[in-house]
């Protein structure tokens, strides 16, 4: 029989748990999924460790790989944004977060209504408000990772919970943004295991297979919503079970095609491109990392928008009465057509 130093399995042991301590997922909670995201009476308030800066990326970049850093997070928020409140309070309200957020990155905070000067990396000078429609902020809270060359490591759009928050931050502080991608890299952690097709939530207004979704010669004549889903998710049962339940929500997907797939299957599809391949290949190929994710694609067959963070009914409804009334088709920019309805309400 070999004989196995103590000593030697115990450091093992410790160095195993060190990699895998932010990557690994652990058991959900209802309070990161069922939270009322509509916008808040009380402002946001930043952390008092969020950089205060005179908002030239270029500097502040400069100034945190000077001090040791990583890289930058630029956070774009809003001071009444319910997914912004969570990000703040509820994950960086964590100590472990928060610690190792402020060890390895300086956060810049972006308001995208703001109208303070903004110095971007190519030097262009900007209001807050216009760069974050020209970083393409759909959804609040976004951050990107700048790593200490300047370069995107990880774009994040919306609000996660704190086991992928963590991993995201491990992801580029860890530098393994420069060989896998965010989503082998959370698979990788989370061990994933490849699930049935009928653990998967079923709603009526689901096209049944086989997944023809080719659009590119002959246009149809509603745009399409894809959901990338897998088994044992909490987070699709609670949109399934919560959120598709709202009548405000459901009655869009009455004049959509909608067809569900299992992100991590074999199952052939052809995209509304007209490419053959797989679910899983095709979420691989468009980046997709959370589920439930929802992407949206015109009657050609060209993306339009997706969700593919935590989503909530004030959130979904507002994407949903952009896609149902083809607003698309004269505001391409979601951000720019919602700036347009905050302003006719105001």
């Amino acid at each position: 029989m070999r004989h196995i130093n103590p000593i030697t399995a115990i450091l093992s042991a410790m160095l195993w748990l060190a990699a895998c301590s932010l990557a690994a997922a652990p058991p959900e909670v209802d309070n990161a999924y069922s939270f009322d995201d509509y916008p808040l009476e009380d402002p946001l308030v930043y952390p008092d460790w969020f950089k205060k800066s005179f908002l030239d990326i270029g500097e502040d970049l400069a100034e945190a790989v000077d001090a040791g850093k990583q890289g930058l997070m630029v956070y774009f928020g809003q001071k009444r944004c319910a997914y912004c409140h969570k990000l703040i309070n509820d994950n960086f309200g964590l100590s472990d977060i928060a610690e190792y957020t402020r060890r390895h990155f300086d956060v810049v905070p972006i308001d995208i209504w703001g109208v303070d000067e903004v110095t971007n990396l190519a030097g262009d000078v900007l209001t807050e408000r216009d760069y974050a429609l020209a970083e393409d902020t759909n959804f609040t809270p976004s951050i990107i990772f700048l790593d200490a060359e300047g370069k995107q490591a990880l774009r994040l759009r919306g609000y996660y919970p704190p086991y992928q928050f963590r991993a995201a931050l491990e992801y580029v502080a860890g530098g393994h943004y420069v060989k896998e991608s965010f989503r082998d890299y959370l698979a990788r952690g989370e061990n994933r295991m490849v699930f049935e097709a009928d653990d998967l939530n079923e709603e009526d207004f689901f096209s049944p297979p086989p997944f023809n979704l080719d659009r590119s010669r002959l246009t149809s004549e509603h745009p399409l919503a894809v959901f990338f889903e897998q088994g044992d998710c909490h987070a699709c049962d609670i949109l399934h079970g919560q959120v598709l339940r709202e009548r405000a929500i459901s009655q869009h997907f009455d004049v959509l095609d909608s067809v569900q797939l299992d992100m991590w299957s074999g199952k052939p599809v052809i995209t509304p491109g007209g490419k053959r391949t797989t679910a899983r290949q095709w979420a691989a190929d468009l980046g997709l990392f959370y589920a439930p994710s929802v992407i949206f694609f015109d009657e050609s067959g060209q993306e339009i928008l997706r969700v593919a963070s935590v989503v909530r009914i004030y959130r979904l409804r507002n994407v949903l009465s952009y896609i149902s009334s083809k607003d698309y088709l004269t505001e391409p920019s979601y951000q720019k057509w919602r700036v347009k309805q905050i302003e006719r309400r105001l």
